[in-house]
């Protein structure tokens, strides 16, 4: 086996996927999203980003930041920046767009304030392509977004770290935050268009940022036994050992979510030792009274 051979079977999504390292529940906590377009190179931690606008969007709370900026190598854009809000409420989840000359001139409205900005009507796709945070979203993100692009798909960005490198490529759908993992243009287009109609596309989906992991793994288990693909169909409420899942028709689940050991071992991420790992798991969802 020659060096390249050698150094794409350690990559870490290829490890990932050999295993079937389980995706759900393991999409970021987020309920609000913060995307801001940088057309320049992004550092490796965002808390540490040298434009102390941006450093202090990171550690707001009740924020997730995002950087993002169009597909394609190279793409340096005038004029002002996109900047999108996003709340991925059940009941009221949205996204607007601002425009600012610089990140300083964005205020975060406080957690119960409406979004400022022009509404957006089409979902978004943002695609991780953080090379600094692991080479597999350098590659296989940006393959992905490339090729959205040039299959003629609307609403895609380039993103920063949405977190799980080894299932790229990842993705992140707004407004309804949903998360995906091993998309590839098919998925991925899938995942985009069920927001359209408000629905989610539930493969390859590594759960809803609004809820807890074990919430994520509720949530879909309780999907996948009934079909809904409502997006704003279910509430989460985290309980002693797994979850409380309600339908807006008044219908209620107990989905109890353990942790089990994986396959393993596999590295979390490229360069880093592998280790062993282990996953949320759901026990067939229990109807409540």
């Amino acid at each position: 086996m020659d060096a390249a051979t050698t150094r794409e079977a350690q990559r870490c999504t290829v490890l990932s996927r050999a295993l079937d390292e389980p995706l759900a529940g393991t999409a970021p906590v987020a309920q609000r999203w913060v995307c801001v377009e940088q057309r320049s190179a992004w550092p490796q931690e965002l808390a540490a980003h040298p434009d102390p606008a941006l450093a202090a969007l990171a550690t707001t709370p009740g924020w997730r930041l995002q950087l993002i900026r169009r597909p394609g190598r190279g793409r340096h854009d005038d004029g002002p920046l996109h900047v999108y809000l996003a709340d991925t409420a059940p009941g009221r989840s949205h996204t607007t767009l601002l425009t600012l000359d610089a990140p300083a001139d964005l205020a975060l409205p406080a957690p119960d304030e409406p979004l400022p900005g022009t509404r957006v009507d089409d979902p978004l796709l943002m695609v991780c392509t953080h090379g600094r945070r692991d080479r597999c979203c350098a590659l296989d993100g940006r393959a992905l977004a490339t090729a959205l692009v040039a299959a003629g798909e609307p609403h895609i960005w380039e993103s920063s770290h949405l977190g799980g490198h080894r299932f790229a490529p990842t993705a992140l759908v707004l407004p309804t935050g949903y998360l995906y993992g091993r998309l590839d243009v098919p998925s991925a287009i899938a995942a985009r268009k069920a927001a359209c109609p408000g629905e989610v596309e539930p493969a390859r989906c590594r759960g809803r940022s609004t809820w807890s992991p074990r919430g994520q793994v509720a949530e879909l288990a309780v999907r996948a036994a009934t079909g809904l693909r409502d997006a704003d169909a279910l509430s989460v409420t985290d309980a002693p050992g797994g979850a409380v899942v309600t339908a807006r028709d008044g219908r209620r689940w107990a989905v109890d979510v353990s942790e089990v050991a994986g396959e393993g071992p596999r590295p979390p991420s490229c360069g880093v030792d592998a280790a062993p790992f282990s996953a949320l798991q759901a026990t067939a969802p229990r109807a409540l009274a």
